[in-house]
């Protein structure tokens, strides 16, 4: 298998964090890519130019990263998507997290257009929509020391990208719970192998 990778995404780190969970890591042959490069091949495999994308074995592209994650999990043994009502639990923390890197990312790339095209009151949105989602966490966070799940490895991949690109907004403040959460589940070796950094 081959993965459009980049060191900086969240949602590839979500797909690499669950690859090595589900022991499959040394499958997946991870290939460099910028979506923003013009002379780009990612658009022939995933036609709105984002990472992750995955060509499997039989030379398929899948994209986006629950699709991935759930293609491994099929893969692995079936570990981090349960059945039953842990499965609509485990999704729901997916799209929770999920959302609070969507709104990381969007809120970065408005800060990275030139000023007089920025919009404070987008900006603004994003980070609201991060401070409720992180509130939610918080009120449930003894149930996130429950069996891995994808929705774990979301959340530990969100609250990364936030000590990745957001140190200074301290998420950790009013929010102890999720941060003794996160304090031992960023030991595991799939976290700590995949902690982002901006290329060299």
């Amino acid at each position: 298998m081959k993965l459009c990778y980049s060191g900086t995404s969240p949602f590839v780190r979500k797909v690499v964090v669950s690859a090595i969970e589900l022991g499959l890591d040394n499958r997946i042959e991870r290939q460099p890519t910028s979506a923003w490069d013009p002379a780009t091949k990612l658009v022939e495999i995933n036609p709105l130019s984002k990472v992750p994308a995955l060509i499997t074995d039989s030379g398929e592209a899948l994209y986006d990263s629950p699709v991935i994650c759930e293609y491994l999990d099929s893969l692995g043994g079936n570990r981090l998507f349960p059945s039953g009502a842990a499965r609509w639990t485990a999704l729901r923390l997916q799209a929770l997290a999920d959302g609070i890197m969507d709104a990381g990312v969007s809120a970065r790339m408005e800060a990275q257009r030139p000023a007089e095209k920025q919009s404070a009151d987008w900006a603004a949105r994003q980070k609201a929509a991060i401070r409720r989602a992180l509130d939610a966490l918080e009120a449930e966070a003894a149930s996130l020391d429950g069996q891995l799940t994808i929705g774990q490895v979301a959340v530990g991949c969100a609250l990364g990208y936030l000590d990745f690109r957001y140190a200074a907004d301290e998420w950790r403040k009013g929010r102890p719970k999720l941060a003794a959460w996160y304090e031992g589940f960023a030991k595991r070796p799939s976290m700590s192998t995949t902690v982002p950094k901006d290329p060299a």
